[in-house]
């Protein structure tokens, strides 16, 4: 059962739990970290505010994360994927 309609938005001086950007009432966007409260309006005052886009630090060039691809000389190659059809050794494969 969806209850998007019903779920509160974070207000104003709540702590931040998601990186992100988010929009508050009156449009103004803000880049926000985990751990920060969420600003008051200058105008309105305490406002609701919206995660309209999740930040990703590691991507920001276009890139791959390096700490996510495989490398020649790894030893521990136990559940890394070394291969896209490569299947995991539980059960029936």
């Amino acid at each position: 059962m969806e209850r998007k309609e019903q779920d509160m938005l974070p207000l104003s001086h709540e702590v931040v739990e998601v990186d992100g950007i988010y929009i508050n009432e009156a449009g103004r966007e803000e880049h926000l970290h985990r751990g920060q409260h969420f600003p008051a309006d200058p105008i309105l005052g305490k406002t609701e505010w919206k995660l309209t886009e999740f930040a990703f630090e590691n991507h920001h060039d276009g890139r791959t994360d390096e700490r996510l691809v495989p490398k020649e000389n790894d030893t521990d190659k136990i559940g890394k994927v070394t291969n896209p059809r490569r299947q995991l050794e539980q059960g029936d494969n």
